[in-house]
């Protein structure tokens, strides 16, 4: 029998209104794995912060971050890549040092720094794509439930930035904030970056 226009119409309204109901839950899981439970996608983006405090440099460093983090997302998410976590978690530990060490003797950005920002950024989508599927995606909503994800992540990167930049407001135009601010902060960034390379890696 086939069936009625108006049955398949109240379906298919069901099925957009399942949709947009699990958009806040996932925006929510997005921004929690960042803050508080994404440490080390934390010191990474802290990283990325600590190298200038000019919103061009930071703009160029978090774009080429969250397009390459979104692309690995979605291709580990349905099968397209697979990697193991093996490999990609103290990939992530050692991309955090990299980019932390790198502002010790670097203040300005160039095209090398973003590139490898873009490779790292990669990894880190094979990281979040590995808690998504943990959680588990609806089978009636697997796009609206990824992009909503990855919406909740950019909220959790966004707010790691501004808490970032509070911290250092008053202090941001003195002559000694890349001496006595951002160099250390770099640095114990980066070691920590290394310890947690070493456990993932080693131990």
């Amino acid at each position: 029998m086939q069936a009625h226009p108006l049955d398949e119409a109240v379906a298919v309204f069901e099925e957009m209104t399942a949709s947009v109901s699990i958009i806040p839950e996932f925006i929510g899981l997005g921004f929690t794995h960042i803050i508080p439970k994404g440490m080390d996608h934390i010191l990474f983006v802290l990283g990325l912060f600590f190298l200038s405090l000019k919103m061009s440099v930071l703009f160029w460093q978090v774009t080429a971050f969250t397009l390459a983090h979104s692309v690995t997302l979605a291709m580990t998410i349905f099968g397209v890549i697979a990697i193991s976590p093996e490999i990609v978690e103290p990939l992530i530990a050692l991309s955090i040092a990299v980019v932390a060490f790198e502002n010790i003797y670097r203040k300005d950005l160039k095209l090398w720094r973003v590139l490898v920002i873009f490779i790292f950024g990669l990894i880190h989508g094979m990281g979040f794509a590995g808690v998504l599927a943990e959680l588990g995606l609806p089978a009636d909503a697997q796009w609206t439930a990824l992009v909503a994800f990855n919406i909740g992540v950019e909220f959790g990167q966004i707010a790691v930035v501004l808490i970032a930049l509070g911290a250092v407001w008053l202090m941001r135009n003195k002559h000694w904030y890349r001496q006595w601010v951002s160099i250390p902060a770099s640095v114990a960034i980066g070691c920590v970056g290394l310890f947690w390379f070493y456990q993932r890696a080693v131990l």
